[in-house]
């Protein structure tokens, strides 16, 4: 049963999935939790030390592998939204003109104004590139404080519960950090000024029903969605590329199949 338990572990954490951007297969994980040993459970108190072990890894070991996974996705994926063009040449984050403004694209490229409509959509890009990088330090925060419980309710939920765990820790931060720092972003590149100016004109235009989309929230909450994508494409690379996995915990918690 040790061995079956031991075997399994490494399968269920192959199968831990965020977003839906990154493609690969996963087993069956209702087959799987059948030979998983339960948290050692005394007195009605789950057991979270160290000193019990899954197979050959200990809980300790299974937390820190999930822990250094989950960083190192981040962390590049932080930083690859922060280059220049991370989102703008990105199709899976690109950041488009705002839908409930979509009329005011439509209508200004009629009007001979394209050119203009996509100088905005490269800087409202531009705005998000700068203020990514300040995400890293609050994704990083959250995953210190896992807990073994909270590894263990990923490792043995649905394919999307590391996803899940980071949208409930960190979205309400996220938000709260990105606004200021990606209203002042969007002020620096311009895309504030053109979104005014396009707007504007485009509320003059007689019969039309003018266009109030808060563009400072639009691109937060754009920005914050590209950062989750980012991150799920390296943790899926750190499961699937044996290249990817640059420690030796990694590969001992990765690597077996």
């Amino acid at each position: 049963m040790k061995n079956r338990s031991f075997l399994a572990l490494p399968f269920l954490l192959l199968g831990l999935q965020l977003p839906a951007a990154a493609q690969f297969r996963f087993p069956k994980l209702g087959e799987i939790f059948k030979t998983l040993p339960a948290p050692t459970t005394r007195a009605g108190t789950t057991t979270t030390g160290t000193g019990a072990g899954i197979g050959n890894l200990s809980q300790d070991e299974a937390a820190r592998g999930l822990k250094e996974a989950l960083t190192l996705g981040i962390s590049k994926g932080a930083d690859q939204a922060s280059k220049t063009d991370g989102f703008y040449l990105n199709r899976l984050i690109r950041i488009p003109f705002p839908p409930d403004a979509q009329r005011v694209a439509t209508t200004l490229r009629t009007l001979g104004l394209g050119s203009q409509v996509d100088k905005f959509e490269l800087t409202l890009n531009r705005g998000a590139e700068q203020a990514a990088q300040s995400a890293k330090p609050i994704f990083l925060t959250a995953i210190k404080s896992l807990t073994f419980k909270d590894v263990w309710g990923i490792l043995t939920g649905e394919k999307d519960a590391a996803t899940n765990y980071l949208k409930r820790t960190t979205t309400a931060q996220l938000t709260t950090a990105f606004q200021p720092i990606m209203e002042r972003s969007l002020g620096q590149v311009g895309a504030t000024k053109y979104y005014t100016d396009l707007t504007t004109r485009y509320n003059r235009i007689p019969l039309v029903t003018p266009v109030q989309t808060d563009l400072n929230q639009y691109a937060t909450g754009k920005a914050i969605d590209g950062l989750f994508t980012l991150v799920a494409q390296e943790e899926a690379n750190i499961r699937e590329n044996p290249v990817a996995r640059t420690t030796e915990l990694l590969r001992r918690v990765f690597g077996r199949r």
